[in-house]
């Protein structure tokens, strides 16, 4: 091979790998959370359900609903509810029926006076919401 050849292939590799990184640099990455405050928050409303305390039951579940809110708030994601915002980015979700099953168990909550909930259906509404936390990359 004779040495303008080499040349040129070096120089196309070159520029190769310098494209590469401009796409790797400016390639649009999505948002990133403050891991941490999310991951404290959350922890701070799975410690508030008791077992021996059925209000904890409900407050649990609206305040873990709150925080997937808040998150795909912070994301951009748009509409006037949360139910709204679900629709938009309901392809993030490892299990979207999951989290429209725990979002309107929070309807339920907020809307129907004579509700009872189990600590069975609480505990399963915030393994629900971590699961959708960590699937958008919150926590």
């Amino acid at each position: 091979m004779d040495g303008g050849v080499v040349t040129f292939i070096v120089a196309i590799l070159i520029v190769a790998i310098l494209v590469f990184i401009s796409i790797l640099l400016t390639g649009k990455r999505g948002h990133h959370f403050n891991m941490a405050n999310y991951q404290a928050k959350f922890l701070e409303i799975e410690n508030k359900l008791k077992q021996d305390n059925p209000a904890s039951f409900m407050t649990t579940i609206i305040e873990a609903d709150k925080l997937l809110d808040k998150a795909m708030i912070e994301m951009g994601v748009s509409g006037k509810t949360m139910g709204d915002r679900l629709k938009k980015i309901g392809g993030k979700f490892s299990n979207l029926n999951s989290v429209w099953r725990a979002h309107k168990l929070r309807n339920a909550i907020a809307h129907e006076p004579d509700i009872e909930i189990s600590y069975r259906q609480a505990l399963n509404a915030l393994t629900i919401y971590k699961q959708a936390l960590k699937d958008l990359g919150a926590i």
